[in-house]
């Protein structure tokens, strides 16, 4: 009979005490480009396989999400990639269990799907704000490490990423897209009361990190108070999982 894989648990540092590295702008723009172009020619080669890609971003409200993927794809063939920004849950999606929103997007072999979060919204937001039950987020641990076993079975390379900014660093960005009227659709009274709860969500990506988090899929935590260091991190965390897998 077959059993399911628990991952090994481990130490993380705490969201709060990460180091928050910086970049200069000239490096930021030499080595993105550098990696943005070896980037491409993973995909030439992965169009050519039978592996798809899945990268899984997750983080705190403003921790640049959107801006780190947008560096990952804007070099990209766009008809081999998409983009997913998960929100609320639809009338129709409501009706099934949480993951069959998430299972039609998966991507086709040869081509890559990059999640602006993803299903671990069951074990971060849905848990801390209630729309959850404890039953529902406790279960769902198993039932994402099965999906991600799944995956990784079946040649998915599984990329998984959290941007965590200080919380000081994203009063200042929510009060900078509050003044901007370019980004002022950035920022919700949702966004204010999920501030409120800064150490629960915390506490649950913690938790999230130690029960998900493997050698085959671990979690990269990354310092994003400085936006170009965090882009050109994970566009290169990226290109060294693609070498590791050493697509053929």
């Amino acid at each position: 009979m077959a059993t399911t894989e628990t991952p090994a648990r481990k130490k993380f540092t705490p969201l709060d005490e990460l180091e928050h590295k910086q970049v200069s702008e000239k490096e930021y723009r030499e080595k993105l480009k550098e990696q943005q172009i070896k980037l491409l020619r993973f995909q030439r080669i992965l169009g050519e396989t039978k592996t798809s890609v899945v990268i899984v971003v997750e983080g705190p409200d403003a921790a640049g999400k959107g801006g780190a993927i947008k560096r990952l794809v804007e070099r990209l063939d766009p008809r081999m990639v998409r983009v997913y920004s998960v929100i609320k849950p639809t009338a129709e999606e409501y009706r099934h269990h949480y993951m069959w929103r998430f299972w039609n997007k998966l991507p086709a072999c040869g081509e890559i799907a990059i999640f602006d979060r993803s299903w671990y919204g069951r074990v971060l937001v849905e848990r801390v704000e209630g729309f959850a039950t404890e039953d529902e987020w406790k279960r769902a641990y198993r039932e994402i490490n099965e999906l991600e076993r799944t995956l990784m079975d079946d040649n998915t390379v599984l990329i998984k990423f959290y941007l965590h900014i200080t919380k000081d660093e994203q009063l200042a960005r929510f009060k900078s897209r509050q003044g901007d009227p370019l980004k002022h659709w950035k920022i919700s009274e949702e966004d204010w009361r999920n501030r409120k709860k800064w150490n629960q969500h915390n506490a649950a990506a913690m938790e999230m990190f130690e029960r998900t988090s493997n050698d085959r899929a671990p979690w990269h935590i990354i310092g994003a108070n400085y936006k170009w260091y965090a882009r050109l991190k994970v566009v290169k965390t990226v290109v060294k999982a693609l070498e590791k897998a050493e697509i053929e």
